[in-house]
């Protein structure tokens, strides 16, 4: 397989796994959503019962989800999808800098990172990486071979 496509599998693989832990919660309910380490407001909306929580996690994970078919689209996998570009540019680094913060701070203040959050923000960095780096490597392969 080649570098370009799998760069790009782990970050819509990724993207794939975190929308079903997000949709855990949807089952588990608000332990689930205490221990992926939501905003108190959805922990409390799910520990209520309210429709807020549920709401958010489905509109997150489908973000998710839409995530990995832009990556699989960049990977040649599926058909592309409109505004490829920009939106792999987009998360590629948004991506980064998520992955950056916890790091930062870790390095700042360690006793402020817990060690999931580090792997957690690491993870993020390599996302970005892999889907920018993975997309740049396609394109410059196409375009050597449309020569």
């Amino acid at each position: 397989m080649k570098y370009g496509k799998l760069a790009l599998i782990i970050p819509a693989t990724m993207a794939f796994m975190v929308a079903v832990a997000h949709l855990s919660c949807l089952y588990f309910g608000e332990q689930c959503y205490r221990a992926q380490m939501a905003p108190d407001f959805l922990v409390e909306s799910a520990r209520q019962g309210t429709w807020l929580a549920p709401v958010l996690n489905v509109i997150i994970s489908a973000l998710f989800i839409i995530l990995g078919f832009y990556a699989l689209s960049a990977a040649q996998i599926i058909r592309q999808l409109p505004l490829l570009r920009f939106v792999i540019i987009f998360v590629s680094v948004v991506s980064v800098i998520r992955g950056l913060l916890p790091i930062q701070l870790w390095i700042r203040k360690p006793e402020l990172v817990s060690s999931v959050v580090l792997v957690v923000g690491v993870a993020w960095l390599l996302c970005g990486v892999f889907m920018y780096s993975g997309y740049r490597r396609l394109r410059k392969t196409q375009s050597l071979t449309s020569e």
